[in-house]
């Protein structure tokens, strides 16, 4: 079993003893996760580190609820999803999840404000009042008050992440999940939106969990898991830097 990191009864999410196998009974089996435990506070900014082919992808897909583990317990705010039909799974991770990706996956015949609407409409099956404001809102306070009417090729990278954070934040999710938010981007652009990503943080109380290849950000994180073939080789509390 893997090491247990920081479980608490007051952990947001805590995975215990997660096991993943594609094609299992197969010839061409692949066991992926080897039992592995952990736990995310309320709050926390983690980092997710590891060779290419560590599992870190299965495993920020199994806590996104985007794919199931083999056996283990997956408990979210304290419910335990692995009972859980699609249906429910759906509607857990529309409203207690954020994502933000290497690529920003904005739609572009979307204004950035039509964009950060899409978790309300997807949520509600439309835009009410509240929703567009709220989405202003996040949209100014990533600093995009002047930049909401324009397109994605409008924008530059580092605008367009800034865009795929607030639809991320636009529905406050105690959990945003991002995978290499910054790989698509330079040194200076990947240096302001993780500054963006540690501010939002701050203000909101949102926990992150940021699979990234950079050691520079993964120093910047609170906590860094690292990840080696499908096992957690460390995941010490390490001391935080300065927001930005």
């Amino acid at each position: 079993m893997g090491a247990a990191n920081t479980a608490s009864t007051g952990a947001l999410i805590e995975l215990a003893d997660i096991h993943k196998t594609y094609n299992q009974g197969q010839p061409n089996e692949a066991k992926v996760l080897h039992g592995l435990s952990l736990a995310i506070g309320r709050g926390e900014f983690v980092a997710l580190i590891g060779p290419s082919g560590s599992g870190k992808s299965t495993l920020l897909n199994i806590i996104g609820l985007l794919e199931r583990s083999t056996s283990g317990s997956y408990k979210m705010e304290g419910k335990e999803t692995t009972a859980l039909d699609d249906a429910e799974l759906t509607l857990l991770r529309r409203t207690t999840l954020g994502f933000v990706f290497q690529f920003h996956h904005l739609l572009p015949a979307f204004t950035a404000l039509e964009n950060a609407t899409l978790p309300a409409l997807m949520r509600e099956g439309r835009i009410t009042p509240a929703a567009l404001e709220r989405a202003r809102a996040v949209l100014k306070s990533v600093g995009l008050e002047n930049a909401m009417a324009k397109r994605p090729g409008e924008l530059s990278g580092g605008m367009q992440q800034r865009v795929a954070i607030a639809r991320a934040l636009v529905l406050e999710p105690p959990l945003v999940l991002a995978d290499e938010p910054t790989g698509n981007l330079d040194t200076a652009s990947s240096d302001e939106v993780f500054a963006l990503m540690r501010r939002m943080h701050a203000e909101l109380n949102t926990s992150f969990l940021i699979v990234t290849h950079d050691p520079r950000l993964a120093a910047r994180c609170d906590r860094v898991i690292e990840l080696v073939d499908g096992h957690i080789k460390r995941g010490e509390a390490i001391k935080a830097a300065a927001p930005g």
